[in-house]
């Protein structure tokens, strides 16, 4: 039996008026989290847009999350950049310190 799938359980969650059972190997309570958030979000776009199916407002939430997610891996690229810099520079001035005290 694979150990990945012993350790998985299933949370009972409510998005948008309707219970899932979904399977996690991680902590219930995170998916128990996510699944809050997810309700919110659609529950919101409900209420702002009017009168949608659940249809409807599942893609706004899912359009919605898909701009936050390309968003925090732009953001997150730019950081692994700078810090590739910061790095590139630190092993510069480290090469320069070594050679100077090689130097004297």
């Amino acid at each position: 039996m694979d150990s990945a799938r012993s350790s998985k359980q299933v949370v009972r969650v409510t998005i948008f008026n309707q219970v899932y059972s979904v399977s996690t190997s991680g902590d219930p309570r995170d998916t128990e989290e996510l699944a809050h958030e997810i309700d919110e979000l659609m529950s919101t776009i409900a209420r702002r847009a009017g009168n949608l199916d659940s249809t409807r407002t599942a893609v706004l939430a899912c359009l919605h999350l898909a701009d936050r997610l390309r968003t925090a891996e732009r953001e997150l690229a730019v950081l692994k950049e700078s810090v590739n810099d910061k790095s590139r520079d630190f092993a510069n001035l480290l090469d320069q310190a070594l050679t100077k005290t090689e130097l004297h």
